[in-house]
């Protein structure tokens, strides 16, 4: 896509995915983080290959981190995020996220919508560089593909919400999506994410409490829908987050490739 031709930062570049190679290396990536780095319980299936895959990634873009002084291709990915948009969910027939949500206030939105997940960096580059490129190659994709709003699963590591009752408060109070736009956990999966009345919490500290990705969703407008659901596979505890694209963040627009923006179709 030629929106990502001027995304790169010294040695480092972000662009789509160009061959199942690459691909493949994207799911061995996820599978170090999430399976050996984080815990999660892989498939059989996985384990015999050491990658994490699963039917969406067939019909998914995958955006690449690349570092070129380890490669110019597979050999170099150390970040990537999944992508799929409205238009891919024919392939498919639904959203990755409605296992765990009601998404129904998310789908009757017109317009394009992108859902965004399995993101994971390598332990080696999880610094500023690197998600500054990974927001920039998602903005120049949300420019490209004129999307209008974006969702995905956000996860906080561990299973007891006891021990996350402050970022899952925090969010509750202060950043829950409005009702016309809110998905809500699954009957079922539905975790009350209201452990702490809000007289209690230090915003400042229940901020400081978040993932660095939760943090990266809330600077750019994003909501939190209405419950939290526990990932006993992946070791985690999700909230469903909602960005509209026209409420980005003017500390963020800085950082979006104009020529994405001028190239859009």
């Amino acid at each position: 896509m030629a929106a990502f031709d001027a995304l790169t930062e010294g040695s480092q570049e972000i662009r789509l995915a160009e061959n199942d190679r690459e691909i493949a290396a994207a799911q061995a990536l996820r599978y170090r983080v999430f399976y050996d780095e984080m815990g999660a319980k892989p498939t059989a299936e996985m384990a015999a290959v050491l990658r994490d895959f699963d039917d969406f990634d067939a019909v998914c873009d995958h955006l690449l981190v690349i570092d070129r002084n380890r490669g110019a291709g597979a050999e170099g990915i150390v970040g990537t995020y999944r992508l799929m948009r409205r238009s891919s969910v024919a392939e498919i027939g639904r959203f990755y996220s409605v296992s765990e949500y009601d998404l129904s206030a998310v789908l009757s939105y017109p317009g394009e919508i992108l859902e965004l997940g399995r993101s994971c960096v390598d332990a080696a580059y999880r610094n500023k560089l690197t998600m500054q490129l990974l927001w920039r190659g998602i903005a120049a994709y949300v420019f490209h593909h004129k999307i209008e709003l974006m969702f995905g699963c956000a996860s906080l590591h561990g299973t007891d919400p006891q021990k996350l009752a402050l970022p899952l408060s925090y969010l509750y109070h202060y950043h829950r999506a409005p009702d016309a736009l809110c998905p809500k956990a699954l009957p079922g999966l539905y975790t009350p994410m209201n452990l702490l009345a809000k007289d209690d919490i230090n915003p400042v500290r229940g901020l400081a409490s978040l993932p660095p990705l939760v943090k990266g969703y809330l600077r750019l407008g994003g909501f939190i829908g209405d419950g939290a659901v526990i990932d006993h596979q992946f070791n985690t505890t999700d909230v469903c987050v909602i960005v509209k694209t026209d409420m980005v963040s003017d500390k963020y627009y800085k950082h979006y490739d104009r020529t994405a923006r001028s190239e859009a179709p």
